[in-house]
């Protein structure tokens, strides 16, 4: 008999979910289009589904033993619910995924198991830390930062998720230069307005960039071939990350810190601000906190999320 979890990671355009060992290395993945839009039913469906496929497909003797999930959204771990999301998922908050999953499984999971349900990207700095660039350390902060930002906190091997759920939320920090920048939240100068590549865009504009350029990566294509507004848009985005994580580092001194996602991918042209905004404003006890890129790609959240899984049995 075999056992394995259940990993899965819901996103605003795509979900993906494998079947992971004790290990958390996902054996096989199945990947399908979210749709966010549709509400919480075509959600737990295309999860449902997707499980189904690949039990299907496991080896015989394959036993379901957990289920773990990151997902967007603000979750209560306690009871597996979404207690807040962006708009982008309709209906989603009050939505209680555990619950809904575990009766969609019905006879495929026992009635014991677990099912794990945490933020997404949580579940990422979770991986992250078990087995990617955080690996070995007794705390880290993992930030991410693609069209949004998100950030977790590990301590003692375990996620930091504060009181009202909200531990980590680093997108909300307010940070110089971005008081002209409206975050999705609704207020001003937060450092998502900024800082992620929506925000970078954004802030490209505001500065007079060539509407031509459509996304982050347009601005990264310009500044490289030298565009002045570009560049400057990049480097300023990029600091407002830096001078956010010197500020968490100062309230958490983690013994490291990872920073991943799309935007990071841009390269030089986006660390060395970034970077050079950290050192800048963190103290000299901080100034030697590493500060790494992460490891593990899109993998990170579904082992983060097998970890959870397996943790709760």
């Amino acid at each position: 008999m075999t056992e394995v979890v259940l990993a899965v990671d819901i996103g605003g355009t795509k979900t993906a979910a494998a079947l992971a060992g004790r290990d958390d290395e996902p054996l096989t993945t199945r990947v399908a289009p979210t749709p966010a839009a549709h509400g919480p039913s075509a959600v737990i469906a295309t999860v449902l589904e997707l499980a189904q496929l690949l039990l299907a497909d496991a080896a015989p003797g394959t036993r379901l033993v957990g289920v773990g999930i990151g997902t967007a959204g603000v979750v209560d771990t306690t009871t597996g619910t979404i207690v807040s999301a962006t708009d982008t998922f309709a209906d989603w908050p009050g939505t209680r995924v555990a619950d809904l999953v575990r009766h969609g499984l019905g006879e495929l999971l026992n009635a014991e198991a677990p099912v794990a349900v945490q933020n997404d990207v949580d579940a990422h700095a979770l991986g992250e830390f078990r087995h990617g660039a955080a690996a070995g350390a007794s705390s880290a902060l993992i930030v991410a930062v693609g069209t949004g930002v998100g950030a977790g906190i590990i301590a003692d091997d375990r996620p930091l998720r504060g009181a009202h759920h909200v531990g980590g939320e680093i997108a909300h920090m307010p940070v110089p230069g971005a008081e002209h920048l409206r975050c999705p939240c609704g207020r001003l100068g937060h450092l998502e307005a900024l800082g992620s590549g929506i925000g970078m865009h954004r802030h490209y504009l505001s500065l007079g960039g060539d509407p031509e350029a459509s996304d982050a990566r347009g601005v990264a294509a310009a500044a490289a071939s030298g565009d002045p507004i570009a560049t400057r848009a990049l480097a300023e985005s990029a600091a407002s990350v830096g001078r956010a994580l010197a500020g968490a580092a100062t309230l958490l001194d983690p013994e490291r810190i990872v920073v991943t996602g799309g935007v990071p991918s841009i390269g030089a042209a986006w660390w060395q601000p970034m970077l050079a905004a950290f050192r800048a404003d963190a103290i000299d006890a901080l100034q030697n906190t590493p500060i790494l890129p992460g490891t593990l790609g899109d993998d990170a959240p579904l082992r983060g999320a097998a970890a959870s899984a397996w943790r709760n049995r």
